[in-house]
């Protein structure tokens, strides 16, 4: 009893240490639905470890019904699980999460199977994971990587590293250590955006086609002899025999 009270601590003080909206300990207690689904968890884990699985599930149903967080009770959950906002949140019975792990609304640690066995991710220590990001399957997140919104996963992630889009891919590696005061990177305004940097260059080379455009243009209107009057002939192919027969 003493380990499952030192396991909800935890996850109060990671409400407290991340959140900078967390403004007191009695309404973060009373506000939090991620701190009371992981705080119902905790319980219906015990009681699925001990063999109540029936208890164990009508439990975690009831913490659904109140918080909108389903947490299959089998799942294991390490301390200082943090889900911010928390609506939409599922985790599969076979996930496994580490240490320090943050959550936001709409995130699934979901499966790809019906076979028994292994079905779930596994999260290491320290990963953060966007809004309405979807992990799918037995595969591993790397410690301290980040997943970035509505991606969705569904390889394997390296440590320390950045994935988006659908299916997600690698935009950042070798992340330096986060300045943020509340010890947890929430800069998603600095996310990789590759795709947004492919279409900027191709509009830079879109507008500087269309300003030598536009000097062609002015200097054929001035008369100019050196400017070309139209676009560059391809040379022409010498005749082959078979060319001459025909």
């Amino acid at each position: 009893m003493s380990g499952l009270f030192a396991l909800i601590r935890s996850d109060f003080a990671a409400i407290r240490g991340r959140d900078p909206a967390a403004r007191g300990p009695v309404e973060t207690a009373l506000t939090y639905p991620g701190l009371h689904a992981i705080a119902a968890h905790r319980m219906a884990h015990g009681l699925w470890g001990a063999g109540w699985k029936g208890l164990a599930r009508v439990l975690s149903y009831l913490a659904r019904m109140v918080t909108g967080i389903d947490i299959h009770p089998g799942a294991r959950i390490g301390p200082g699980f943090f889900i911010d906002h928390g609506a939409g949140v599922v985790i599969g019975e076979t996930a496994e999460v580490g240490r320090d792990v943050t959550l936001y609304h709409g995130v699934t640690l979901g499966g790809v199977s019906w076979s028994p066995g292994k079905r779930h991710p596994t999260l290491a220590d320290g990963v953060m994971v966007g809004a309405g990001a979807k992990i799918l399957g037995p595969i591993t997140v790397g410690a301290g990587a980040r997943v970035g919104a509505n991606s969705v996963v569904v390889e394997e992630v390296p440590p320390e590293t950045t994935v988006i889009g659908i299916p997600a891919r690698i935009v950042q590696t070798d992340r330096a250590v986060s300045t943020d005061p509340y010890r947890v990177d929430l800069n998603h305004h600095l996310m990789p955006d590759p795709v947004g940097r492919s279409l900027a260059r191709l509009a830079d080379r879109v507008a500087f086609l269309e300003a030598r455009l536009a000097a062609r243009d002015a200097a054929l209107a001035l008369g100019d002899p050196a400017a070309p009057s139209g676009p560059a002939r391809p040379p022409r192919r010498a005749k082959s025999r078979a060319d001459c027969h025909n």
